[in-house]
């Protein structure tokens, strides 16, 4: 590995403790206030645009509806009746008898005001034809005059217009959004929204929290591996391949630590914040890891930023509980286990704090250690004292990773420069110091251990001692003594030596900075039980047939995963990262898109490349296949959708043409199920439909595909899914939704962390839905499996998939529960939120 492994040990040593909540969170308010002004920006000068054009319009189709209709004066410029009275507002009665007495007069100035006749009808000719135009570009104006056509011509024909072009508005970020509403629906105002009868059931965690966290890795008495990811703290049985879960945080699992009775578990969880950006109180959990019931709930309210390192102490049998936040001052703070009270706190330092053990014979001794600094702190009568660890003639490393304590009850500490360093009491030098001086930390012997930094170090018993190395890769077993015996290297896709746990004395488990846990010996290596992505992920596909899915992200990689066996199928890396996929309706190949515009076709068995492509030079959002797999629509955010072509069992790919009509980039797209039209959502809340058949057509008139069934249902805006936005909604709130393919409910991706299931179809605002919690950031996407017996949920930034198994439901179509619910004639109810 070259430098630059180097500089991501650094980093990420750093990274954990750093300070960087308060200054991300502005600055994510910042970018958020500045896209709602540049998109108020867009929708008033959109809305100026269309008062100009309304107002330039209605006088010409007075005009010609005058010159057609004599009679439609009346309606469209009103003149007074025998009595004094308009179709629109009465006239004073001076007004009134003027015109009586006097019609000459009117006639006069109307002519006066109309002129020369011949140069009237080439005025009228000339506006009537850029009127037109107006029209051809603006589809929502030419229904609207069509309106007002049909309003004026006959005063009972508007009624009859609303009964045949029902529709309903919702407003995102002020812009109002035209729904029209199905033909088989008689009575909106009167539909039931209830949950869906179906619920999820957590079934499986997929990665592992290994870049940028230290000692989350443990193994308990039961055969399980505890360790996080996201805001769920997973036991993993390594034999039986099953996993429990804990999942009571409410925010990211940033800290782990087992209690001396191999029982109770303590986990600490970052602050985060809540929807309006509102810090939320981090904690700590302690737990028992049999009943998975959480015992106490230490510090809700004390801490700030975060949990950064929790340890329990050994001598009193885990009595207390040491915590240090993430606040400026990294507070360490002592509890009270059993009654969860604080005994006493004190300032640590200002710099970076990696870790915190009590002394294994003495509960009054604790030591921490971080950025250039280990600290040995004594507890008296409530009070703490520090003494810093002298370096003496030794050079002083940027990091102190991690330390453990000998048998001997020596400190053994590992650096950011590859050394173990041991630690020990010296006698006060009253020769240097002077009368008073007192003793002192100070280290004893140098062992050189690793190139790069030594990550984690684990006792066996015996006295032998591991050590894990960040740039070389290696795992090194050292006598008592501190001679090496035994080394092995860990394969380099799977990155740096994060933590060791101890299985048997000779079995390991080892977590690494590519979030992967290894299992293995020295003697016969080390394979993956638990891998995952490494950074942000968006791209999610389920197979047509089959229970495997395809994921792909920032991190380059393109993963294919199997939900029945919990286990990584494949992985390969791009050269540029993958941003969506979606499988070919045969289901032997996969299309993923990419960041620059470029796309490719995988063959699932041989994760060969059969074909690729480029369009324009943005990142792709879409790849949808029709239903039948003859076509394949690229949504791009370069503002249109590229429609191919597929030929030869999804190995050929032509293009047939280019859709043109949005004026942002493409989020979300679907196919009609006759595979003849396309559905499609882009970034400035506009919904379009178009007719690939014809040629990639935009059809401007949206009313005429309210009732046009779909083949699946991902786009975030339309009809069937209008209630799964919530009142005040952002229209970025929600990120992703899927349809099942039972067409009985919808599960959506939020930006707060959260999972929806809603009833299919649901399209009332305020709809009530079951929410589940698991995901540490915003979560990108949601897929169902082809069967519908699980749902897959992908985080962003916790680079963790979620699998849910989904429990309950009855038969029944959507299409038929709608109808009826919209022939009843009850009122719509606000159930609770589950």
């Amino acid at each position: 590995m070259d430098s630059s492994t180097n500089s991501l040990d650094d980093a990420s040593a750093d990274g954990s403790t750093d300070f960087p909540d308060r200054a991300s969170v502005m600055e994510v308010r910042l970018q958020a206030q500045e896209d709602e002004i540049t998109l108020l920006k867009s929708s008033l000068a959109d809305a100026l645009r269309r008062i100009r054009l309304h107002d330039q319009l209605l006088p010409l189709l007075k005009q010609q509806l005058i010159a057609v209709n004599p009679g439609a004066a009346r309606v469209l410029n009103p003149v007074c009746c025998s009595d004094g009275c308009t179709g629109s507002k009465r006239l004073s009665s001076s007004s009134a008898v003027d015109g009586i007495r006097h019609p000459a007069t009117r006639v006069r100035r109307n002519s006066e005001k109309l002129g020369n006749p011949e140069r009237q009808r080439k005025r009228l000719d000339k506006k009537a034809a850029s009127s037109a135009n107006l029209l051809t570009r603006s589809p929502s104006l030419e229904n609207r005059a069509k309106e007002l056509v049909a309003g004026a011509g006959s005063p009972g024909s508007r009624r009859g217009t609303y009964s045949q072009e029902q529709s309903i508005k919702m407003f995102i970020r002020g812009r109002p959004i035209t729904m029209y509403i199905p033909s088989n629906i008689q009575n909106y105002e009167d539909l039931k929204m209830e949950p869906p009868s179906e619920r999820l059931e957590l079934d499986w965690v997929y990665g592992y929290r290994g870049r940028d966290c230290r000692a989350n890795l443990y193994f308990l008495p039961t055969g399980e591996a505890v360790f996080f990811i996201a805001c769920v703290v997973v036991l993993y049985h390594i034999n039986n391949r099953t996993q429990r879960h804990y999942h009571k945080h409410t925010d990211c699992v940033r800290c782990l630590t087992l209690h001396p009775d191999k029982v109770r578990v303590a986990s600490g969880q970052t602050a985060g914040v809540d929807k309006d950006g509102k810090p939320l109180h981090p904690c700590v959990h302690i737990w028992d890891s049999t009943t998975l019931v959480t015992l106490q709930q230490i510090g809700l309210g004390s801490f700030q930023r975060g949990v950064g390192s929790v340890a329990f102490s050994f001598a009193d049998s885990g009595a207390f509980l040491c915590v240090i936040d993430d606040s400026n001052e990294h507070m360490l703070s002592v509890w009270d286990c059993n009654k969860g009270s604080k005994h006493t706190e004190v300032k640590s330092t200002n710099e970076a704090v990696f870790a915190v053990e009590f002394n294994p014979s003495d509960s009054t001794n604790i030591i921490t250690c971080g950025k250039s600094h280990v600290y040995f702190w004594t507890l008296i009568a409530g009070q703490f004292t520090k003494k810093q660890g002298i370096f003496g003639k030794y050079k002083k490393p940027k990091f102190i990773q991690c330390f453990v304590f000998s048998l001997t009850g020596d400190v053994l500490t590992g650096d950011s420069e590859g050394n173990i360093l041991t630690w020990g009491k010296s006698a006060a030098d009253v020769k240097t110091l002077g009368k008073g001086a007192k003793e002192t930390f100070q280290i004893m012997r140098q062992t050189r251990a690793h190139e790069g930094s030594v990550f984690t170090l684990c006792t066996l018993q015996g006295g032998a001692l591991l050590s894990g190395g960040g740039k070389d890769r290696k795992i090194i077993r050292w006598s008592a003594d501190l001679a090496p015996e035994r080394e092995c290297e860990i394969p380099e896709n799977y990155g740096a030596v994060r933590t060791i746990a101890d299985v048997d004395g000779e079995e390991l488990l080892v977590g690494t900075t590519r979030n992967a846990i290894l299992r293995g010996t020295f003697s016969d290596g080390f394979v993956a039980i638990v891998q995952g992505h490494v950074d942000e992920m968006w791209g999610l596909a389920t197979h047509p047939s089959q229970n495997i899915f395809l994921t792909c992200g920032h991190d380059r990689q393109v993963c294919l995963w199997n939900t029945e066996e919990h286990k990584l199928d494949w992985c390969i890396t791009l050269e540029e990262y993958g941003l969506c996929a979606g499988f070919c309706p045969n289901g032997s190949v996969v299309s993923v898109g990419l960041s620059t515009g470029r796309w490719m076709v995988l063959d699932l068995l041989t994760r060969e490349v059969v074909s690729e492509s480029i369009d324009g030079n943005e990142q792709l959002s879409v790849m949808r296949y029709s239903p039948d797999g003859s076509f394949l629509a690229v949504g791009s955010h370069d503002n249109f959708i590229y429609i191919y072509n597929v030929t030869e069992s999804g190995r050929r790919y032509t293009r047939f043409g280019k859709c043109n009509g949005h004026s942002s980039f493409i989020t979300h797209l679907d196919w009609a199920k006759d595979g003849k039209y396309i559905m499609s959502n882009s970034g400035d809340y506009e919904i379009l439909y178009w007719d690939i058949a014809a040629g990639c057509k935009l059809l401007r008139n949206r009313f005429e595909s309210k009732d046009r069934e779909w083949a699946s249902y991902t786009c975030v805006l339309g009809f069937h899914v209008m209630g799964v936005w919530l009142e005040g909604s952002d229209g970025t709130d929600i990120n992703a939704l899927c349809r099942s393919h039972s067409e009985r409910m919808v599960a959506v991706a939020d930006d707060f962390c959260k999972v929806h299931l809603f009833q299919y179809p649901c399209p009332k605002p305020k709809a009530p839905s079951h929410k589940y919690e698991g995901h540490g950031s915003h979560v990108t996407n949601v897929c169902f499996t082809h069967s519908d017996s699980h749902l897959l949920s992908m985080g962003g930034k916790d680079t963790c998939i979620l699998q849910w198994r989904v429990i309950g439901g009855g038969a029944g179509d959507s299409r038929e529960r709608l109808a009826s619910a919209s022939s009843a004639s009850t009122s719509s109810p606000e159930p609770a939120t589950s």
